[in-house]
């Protein structure tokens, strides 16, 4: 018997029962169909992140206090911010913003949130690729020498506060004073660095009202300062001559640890992107256990088929049929259940996946290598647990075999 009629006589098989054949796959199915959608979600949340953190820009820095260095205070102030703007100190840095930010509750008439309030420089907003506004505008130097009572809310936070109202000219109360709202910032959408809910004042007005915080030698302490490097291909040297700049600022020895840290968006990305891919393999690894145990069910039909097909193997082999035969169609009929399994396993992750993606709003990435993997798992599970009910089949003797009622 060739191939092909051993492909067929596997088919006629399993379409002789159908019900059972396709409660054999149902294992197969979940498993390939939840391998599908859980990676398919874990690459898209991947491809989210990579893209929200590629969009602040490549060239840009972010610093903080190293807490495990810091001795328990905050190691970064507004002298280190103007130390890094002079170009003396850091040729390759461009631009450096600073923020100092706690949760408050910011109230309006009635309406009240708890929210993040970040005190921020002037520069705030263009520093973090953050300049598109709904309405109003953004802070001013002037508000910050000034020392303003003003206010930048974030979109969701605005709507909080104020409904369908128009908020610009209108004041909110944050820690019982009074701030004149003067900008909405366009919506930044969920995900990694979503200020939707935050509000901003001005740094100096943060310092004198909401965060009396300070450095070790007392000066007003931020929460972290964001540097940009001049280009791309200038992140490094200016990673070099921040740091050299803040240990002097900071009388730090020549042996001893910083107490601040600098993440790069490359730093942060890799981090990120590692952290997904062990979650997406995670996942996936315990979608894969119901492949296994779809893959017991395989091989326990395929031995109850032997048992009930035992008279027609006896036939099959009196009159010619070799081992190998046997062996081929039994075998084969387990690759088909799972292979098929694999086939519509694929359908349900794909569904899965885009009602997962409208709910979530969440664009789901399911790419050739996912697809090849699962599929390629699903037919080896069928070729692994076919193999012994195939080699009892092939292995029964005609006498025997005939015997059997």
């Amino acid at each position: 018997m060739n191939f092909s009629e051993s492909f067929r006589t596997a088919l006629d098989s399993l379409l002789a029962n159908k019900l059972r054949s396709v409660l054999t796959m149902l294992g197969v199915i979940i498993g390939v169909g939840a391998v599908i959608a859980l990676m398919s979600i874990g690459n898209g949340v991947q491809s989210s992140i990579t893209s929200e953190i590629s969009a602040f820009g490549t060239n840009l820095l972010t610093i903080s206090t190293n807490q495990e260095n810091s001795g328990g205070y905050q190691a970064l102030s507004m002298r280190d911010v103007a130390v890094l703007s002079n170009s003396l100190n850091a040729p390759d840095v461009a631009e450096v913003s600073a923020v100092v930010q706690g949760q408050q509750t910011v109230v309006r008439e009635g309406n009240n949130i708890n929210t993040t309030v970040s005190g921020i420089t002037a520069n705030h907003f263009m520093v973090n690729n953050m300049s598109e506004f709904q309405s109003g505008d953004g802070l001013t130097q002037n508000d910050m020498d000034t020392k303003a009572r003003v206010a930048v809310l974030g979109a969701e936070a605005a709507v909080d506060l104020f409904g369908t109202e128009y908020p610009i000219g209108k004041n909110v109360k944050i820690n019982g004073v009074s701030y004149r709202v003067v900008g909405v910032l366009a919506e930044s959408g969920s995900g990694f660095g979503n200020s939707d809910g935050n509000v901003f004042v001005p740094i100096t007005t943060a310092h004198d009202r909401l965060y009396a915080t300070r450095t070790r030698t007392g000066e007003k302490a931020v929460s972290q300062i964001t540097a940009q490097a001049a280009s791309e291909e200038q992140t490094d040297a200016a990673i070099e001559q921040i740091t050299a700049a803040l240990r002097r600022e900071h009388g730090i020895k020549y042996a001893a640890d910083d107490d601040f840290q600098i993440f790069s968006q490359a730093d942060l990305l890799a981090t990120f992107s590692t952290i997904t891919a062990a979650l997406t393999a995670f996942l996936g690894a315990i979608a894969g256990i119901s492949l296994l145990v779809g893959g017991i069910g395989i091989m326990n039909i395929m031995l109850v088929s032997v048992t009930e097909r035992t008279r027609e193997i006896g036939i099959r082999k009196a009159i010619g049929a070799l081992k190998r035969d046997i062996l081929l169609q039994f075998l084969l009929e387990s690759m088909l259940l799972s292979g098929l399994g694999g086939a519509l396993g694929i359908a349900l992750g794909w569904g899965i996946s885009q009602i997962a993606s409208s709910l979530m709003d969440l664009a789901t990435v399911i790419d050739a290598g996912t697809v090849s993997l699962a599929t390629g798992f699903a037919i080896g599970i069928g070729l692994i647990f076919g193999i012994y009910p195939a080699w009892r089949a092939a292995n029964l003797r005609p006498i025997e075999a005939l015997r059997y009622e």
